[in-house]
C-alpha cells in the first residue's frame, strides 16, 4: 500500500472513530436495557435512545461522520447478516400451504397499507417503511428499504415506533383471540409468526399456547424474512423505471445487501457453520444493527415528528388489523 493509501485511510479512521465509538457504546447500553426488558427489542431502544438524545443535549459535530457511517454501512451489513437466522430446511418444513400463508399475508399487507397511505395523503416514503414493516420483519425490514424510500428520518422512526407498539398489542390481543377462536398450538402458532413483526414480540405472544407454538410461529416468521429479498430488488427494479429517462443514476437491480442475505441464507443452510459460529454471527448481526438504529435515532428531530399529526398512527393500527385478519383468514383457510 502506498504511503498516500495509509495516509488516506488513517484520515478515514480519524474521521468515523468518534462517532462508530459513540454509537457502540449506546448501543451497549441498549443491549442492556433489552437484557433488562426482554420484550424490549435493542433496535427499537436504539432509536429512541438515539432520538432522546439528539433532541436533549444534542449530537457533538465531530460524531456526525461516524453515526452516519453506521446508519448506512453497518445497517446494510447487518440486514445481510439476517440471513444465517434462517434456513432452507425451514422454509421446506412449512410446506406448501404454510409457504402460501406466508405470501399472501405479505403481499396484501405490503399492497393494502400502500394504498391506504395514498388515501390518507401521506407520502410514499412513509407509506413504503410502515407497509414493509408491518408485512416482512418489522424494524429491520424498515431499516433495510430506508434509502430506497426517500424518507426523511423521522418518517423511518415514526415507521418503528408504530411496528413496537403494534407487536406490543399483539402480545396480549393474540393469545385471548386465540384462545377464543379455539386455535390449535400450532394454527395459533403459524397466524403469530405470520403477522407479529419482531422475533422477540413473536415468542412473547406464542408463549402461552405452548412449546409447539413457539416453534410453529418462529419458523414462520423466519420464513417472511426471506421475502425481504425479492420486495427489495423488486422496489429497486420499479425505481429504475422512474430515472431510465433523467440524469439521476440508476440503482442496481438487486443491491450488494440483498446478495450477501442471499448468500448468507445459503450459507446457514449449508450446514458448514457450527452452531456456535451462527450464535456469535447473530451476536454480532445485533450489534450492527443495534449501532445503525441508534443513528438513524440521532436524525431524527421531534418537532418535525409532531407536526407529522395522527394520520400515520391510523395507518399503524388499520396496517395492523389487516396483518393479523389476513394472517388469521389464510391460515384458517389454508391450514399447515
Amino acid at each position: 500500500m502506498h504511503r498516500s493509501q495509509v495516509r488516506a485511510a488513517r484520515r478515514t479512521t480519524a474521521l468515523l472513530f468518534p462517532g462508530l465509538a459513540f454509537s457502540a457504546a449506546a448501543s451497549a447500553i441498549c443491549v442492556v436495557i433489552h437484557l433488562a426488558v426482554e420484550s424490549l427489542s435493542p433496535l427499537v431502544a436504539a432509536v429512541a435512545f438515539g432520538a432522546v438524545i439528539a433532541n436533549s443535549v444534542g449530537v457533538p459535530a465531530r460524531f456526525s461522520i461516524g453515526i452516519r457511517f453506521a446508519s448506512r454501512r453497518l445497517l446494510r451489513v447487518g440486514v445481510a447478516l439476517l440471513g444465517f437466522q434462517l434456513s432452507l430446511a425451514q422454509v421446506r418444513a412449512l410446506g406448501g400451504s404454510g409457504l402460501a400463508v406466508v405470501a399472501v399475508t405479505v403481499s396484501i399487507t405490503f399492497l393494502g397499507t400502500r394504498w391506504f397511505a395514498r388515501r390518507l395523503g401521506l407520502s410514499d416514503g412513509l407509506g413504503l417503511l410502515v407497509a414493509t414493516g408491518f408485512s416482512i420483519c418489522g424494524a429491520s425490514a424498515i431499516a433495510a428499504v430506508e434509502g430506497i424510500a426517500d424518507a426523511e428520518p423521522d418518517e423511518v422512526a415514526f415507521s418503528i415506533a408504530l411496528v413496537t407498539l403494534c407487536g406490543s398489542l399483539a402480545i396480549v390481543v393474540l393469545p385471548i383471540v386465540g384462545h377464543i377462536l379455539g386455535l390449535s398450538p400450532i394454527a395459533y402458532g403459524n397466524w403469530v409468526g405470520a403477522s407479529v413483526h419482531d422475533i422477540g414480540q413473536v415468542v412473547a405472544a406464542a408463549t402461552p399456547a405452548g412449546a409447539d407454538a413457539v416453534r410453529a410461529a418462529v419458523v414462520v416468521k423466519l420464513t417472511r424474512v426471506v421475502l425481504l429479498a425479492p420486495l427489495v430488488a423488486g422496489l429497486l427494479v420499479a425505481r429504475r423505471r422512474t430515472v431510465v429517462h433523467s440524469d439521476i443514476a440508476r440503482p442496481a437491480v438487486v443491491p450488494t445487501f440483498v446478495v450477501g442475505f442471499i448468500v448468507a441464507i445459503l450459507l446457514g443452510s449449508s450446514g458448514l457453520l457450527s452452531a456456535e459460529v451462527l450464535r456469535i454471527i447473530k451476536l454480532i448481526q445485533t450489534g450492527l444493527l443495534t449501532m445503525a438504529m441508534f443513528g438513524l435515532g440521532c436524525g431524527v428531530n421531534i418537532g418535525r415528528l409532531r407536526r407529522l399529526g395522527g394520520r400515520p398512527l391510523v395507518l399503524g393500527l388499520v396496517s395492523w388489523i389487516l396483518v393479523a385478519g389476513v394472517a388469521l383468514a389464510a391460515t384458517r383457510l389454508l391450514p399447515t
